[in-house]
């Protein structure tokens, strides 16, 4: 069983790197599994505190993915109606146009959401490149979340208690 355990948690560590990349796999919350998953052998063991903040870290990271595209339409000069329409973007892209309008779709709300609140096409495109920035930041942050738990994963099966 323990050996079944390792190689699904495997599975889902890796899938989990390919999560923070691909942007319908949530990454983070697959490589939660894998460590949960290695946790579940009789020959490996997690603390309970480091469980809870691993789950902590994957929920928060999970949320910010959604959340950074609008906030780097509004660092980059947005309005409301930009940082709407990146929210927008982001919901349309990743029902109707998957696996690409997750990344189009912020950047195109953004720049439709400015062009409507009368902004020129200079500011309205500066607004798309803040949100496109945002999924960038929030593609490192699942990318670095990711990794850490794999290094975990990783040192747990190398080095044996």
């Amino acid at each position: 069983m323990d050996i079944l355990l390792i190689v699904l948690g495997s599975i889902f560590i890796i899938s989990g790197i390919l999560g923070c990349v691909l942007p319908v796999i949530p990454g983070p919350p697959l490589s939660y599994i894998g460590l949960l998953l290695l946790h579940f052998t009789q020959r490996y063991d997690f603390s309970n505190k480091f469980l809870i903040i691993w789950a902590v870290v994957t929920v928060v990271v999970y949320t910010l993915d959604y959340l950074i595209p609008a906030w780097g339409t509004k660092k980059f000069g947005g309005s409301k109606r930009g940082v709407w329409g990146s929210i927008i973007g982001l919901v349309v892209g990743l029902f109707f146009f998957p696996p690409f309008g997750i990344i189009i779709g912020p950047f195109l709300g953004a720049v439709i959401g400015e062009l409507t609140a009368g902004k020129e096409s200079g500011a309205a495109l500066k607004s798309g490149f803040g949100s496109f920035m945002g999924f960038l930041a929030g593609t490192l942050l699942k990318l670095i979340t990711s990794g850490m738990m794999t290094w975990y994963f990783i040192k747990e099966l190398i080095f044996l208690k």
